[in-house]
């Protein structure tokens, strides 16, 4: 089974370039018996530096590349000549992509918009050189300032999913169905749990020609926060989404348990979930009549719900305008 490509999760180590030493060069011309100091500064190392580049979805270009190194900088000279600053090491990555010491677990940086750029690692400064040090008392200083070390470290970068509504729900609940059916999104679709290993983004047209982005998130099931399924991997690009559409087939023996068992795995995971929009999608409803319509919209979660069918385009439209104006209200 080939690799997917599809990489949200790379270790790296970077290493910032040196500082240049400043100089101890003094004026050496004919005629001129004391010309004095005047040793030119050291360059500034390169530094390592995270762009946000909207054309990249994966951190693909990554993986193979773990080792990332900045330039030096190069060394004062005389006439009081600054040396050549090192060049910047400059990385694009995805949007939504979170910069993370190794060591630590503490975030160093975040790139959420295109074009945004966050320093890694900050190149050590070039050393001043002896002309600065002259001074009444003493005007042939033949030292200088030697230049900043680099710095080094590694670091985690992961990939959170950026979108307005996420799908959430157990495996074969109809998320990758829906994504297909609203957007021009093509996810793989069988009758299988885990058909979707992998997060997919499509973006949904509404009324007047509005749109939003929806990402199908792959299955959660009890026991996700601790590393059952496919554990923690994905649970993390629930946490960009600013809605979250729980998805619910219409054959569960119980909606409501399972429901509270979502809920669960998201609180676990991160409390902070539970603070976003939540809306509720019964589907595979073009199997129910009326009287089982009834039966279960009487004991749902005392949250905004609809019944749907992906197949049969039952409810979809009422669906996307739902979540539109869940998405206005969020942005008030």
């Amino acid at each position: 089974m080939p690799s997917s490509n599809f990489v949200d999760y790379v270790k790296i180590f970077g290493r910032s370039g040196k500082g240049g030493p400043g100089s101890r060069h003094f004026r050496r011309e004919k005629f001129i018996e004391f010309g004095g100091p005047d040793g030119g500064d050291g360059g500034n190392g390169g530094s390592i530096v995270l762009r946000g580049n909207s054309q990249y979805w994966t951190l693909i270009h990554l993986k193979y590349k773990r080792h990332i190194f900045g330039e030096d900088g190069e060394a004062g000279s005389g006439a009081r000549c600054s040396g050549k600053n090192g060049t910047d090491v400059v990385i694009n990555v995805p949007l939504g992509t979170v910069a993370r010491d190794a060591e630590t677990g503490e975030i160093v940086c975040e790139v959420t918009e295109d074009g945004q750029e966050a320093v890694l690692l900050k190149g050590g400064r070039g050393g001043l050189g002896n002309w600065h040090f002259k001074t009444a008392t003493n005007q042939a200083p033949r030292y200088a300032q030697p230049g900043e070390d680099c710095v080094e470290g590694w670091f985690i970068l992961e990939l959170k999913v950026l979108a307005d509504v996420g799908l959430v729900g157990f495996p074969n609940a109809g998320k990758s169905t829906l994504l297909a059916a609203v957007s021009a999104a093509k996810p793989k679709i069988a009758n299988y749990a885990f058909t979707t290993l992998e997060p997919n983004l499509g973006i949904v047209e509404c009324r007047d020609h509005k749109s939003f982005v929806m990402a199908d998130i792959p299955g959660i099931i009890e026991g996700a926060h601790t590393g059952k399924g496919l554990g923690t991997r994905f649970l993390r690009h629930i946490e960009r989404n600013s809605i979250l559409l729980f998805m619910i087939p219409a054959d569960t023996k119980d909606v409501r348990e399972e429901y509270r068992i979502l809920l669960n795995e998201l609180e676990q995971y991160n409390p902070e979930l539970l603070d976003k929009q939540r809306l509720l999608a019964i589907t595979k409803s073009d199997l129910l009549d009326e009287e089982l319509q009834e039966a279960i919209a009487a004991d749902l979660p005392d949250i905004p719900s609809i019944f749907i069918s992906s197949v049969s385009g039952y409810h979809i439209r009422q669906l996307k305008d739902m979540l539109w104006e869940a998405l206005q209200r969020d942005n008030q």
